[in-house]
């Protein structure tokens, strides 16, 4: 304790946590191709894959074209099956209402291969039993429906909300300005409402770009949508190229628990949690308002469980190299030189240990950012 301590004093001054800004604008303007430096690279991880990148990917894609990168990545089941948690989260699907029928299960595989879009994956995911658990009743299954798939707020809305609620109890009636009669047709008729693809695109453009996207530019691609939901991997990859990433990149946003899970996971041991893992640690975090403590306790366990794989302080020839590797690594960025030269001089302390940095990195703020 007495090490940890004393270096992570000396370290202290080094590291001063900027709080990220907000994007300024939801445009989607092709930006000119360039190579993927940490920053992206992580960014772009992170919002496909739900992590950072693993070690040999982080080889073998670095410097690399962003453009290869997606190309590569949106053709790869790990993508969709992150996008696939991403909505049961959305949903509330998770622990004891997360879907475990076959339909659902398989729905990461036939996404990649494009023989299923989105709005067929998101229709099955609403109809699993889960989902009715999750949201018994007609007053609570039509709700949801209108709010979360179509973005209907109900008090504005009571009529189509009394109707919803006849057609889930049988009564035929029209909703949404189609005609219908069972709890299916409900679903089915959200579904293929217009509003449905502006409300999803909405959704996941805030959680890719960080910001709202433009009147026009979200009227367009909501018709593009609704056309051939297929388009939505094209609309994906063009936000993921746009000049407005990058400023979602350069600006930085807060990692939720799972994904920080992941990330701590990766980034120490080199591999994804397994999945009772990553449920156990955060049902711990979701049920806390301040997470940071225990984040940093979590960091801890884990960086002296032994399970890490760090170098003895001797055999680190080049303690520069090796920090500023780190924070490209940790932190997506490259060290200033008073970050460098605080963390060397930390570094050189006798008391102090490489476990030390590292602790010092992974339970800094910036690293809850990505």
């Amino acid at each position: 304790m007495r090490a940890l301590g004393l270096s992570l004093a000396l370290l202290g001054f080094a590291l001063v946590a900027s709080p990220p800004a907000r994007a300024q604008s939801g445009a989607t303007e092709a930006a000119p191709a360039r190579a993927l430096d940490d920053a992206a690279l992580r960014a772009a991880c992170f919002d496909l894959l739900g992590r950072p990148p693993l070690e040999p990917e982080r080889a073998e894609w670095l410097g690399r074209a962003r453009h290869e990168f997606l190309d590569h990545w949106l053709a790869r089941r790990e993508t969709w099956a992150n996008w696939v948690e991403e909505q049961l989260y959305f949903f509330l699907l998770i622990d004891n209402f997360r879907p475990e029928n076959e339909r659902v299960a398989e729905l990461p595989t036939l996404l990649a291969a494009g023989k299923l879009d989105v709005r067929t994956a998101i229709h099955r995911i609403a109809l699993s039993p889960s989902f009715d658990q999750r949201n018994p009743g007609a007053d609570t299954f039509v709700t949801v429906v209108m709010e979360q798939l179509n973005g209907l707020r109900v008090q504005k809305n009571v009529r189509e909300l009394e109707v919803g609620k006849g057609i889930y109890d049988g009564r035929p009636g029209t909703f949404l300005g189609k005609s219908g009669s069972t709890q299916a047709d409900v679903l089915r008729i959200a579904i293929e409402d217009r509003s449905f693809s502006q409300q999803f695109l909405v959704r996941e453009h805030r959680r890719i770009v960080r910001a709202e996207p433009e009147k026009g530019t979200l009227a367009e691609l909501a018709r593009r949508f609704q056309r051939d939901p297929a388009e939505f991997r094209a609309i994906l990859r063009e936000w993921m190229l746009s000049s407005a990433w990058d400023e979602r990149v350069r600006s930085r946003t807060s990692a939720p628990n799972r994904m920080w899970i992941a990330a701590l996971h990766v980034d120490l041991l080199g591999r994804e949690p397994l999945p009772e893992e990553a449920r156990r640690l955060r049902t711990a975090l979701d049920g806390l308002s301040d997470t940071g403590p225990l984040r940093s306790v979590l960091a801890r366990v884990l960086i002296d469980s032994g399970q890490v794989k760090l170098p003895s302080k001797e055999a680190i020839a080049d303690p520069t190299r090796w920090i500023a590797d780190l924070f490209a690594r940790l932190l997506g960025r490259a060290a200033s030189p008073d970050e460098l030269r605080a963390f060397v001089a930390a570094f050189h302390e006798p008391e102090c240990r490489p476990q030390t940095v590292l602790y010092a990195l992974v339970t800094h703020p910036e690293y809850q950012t990505y």
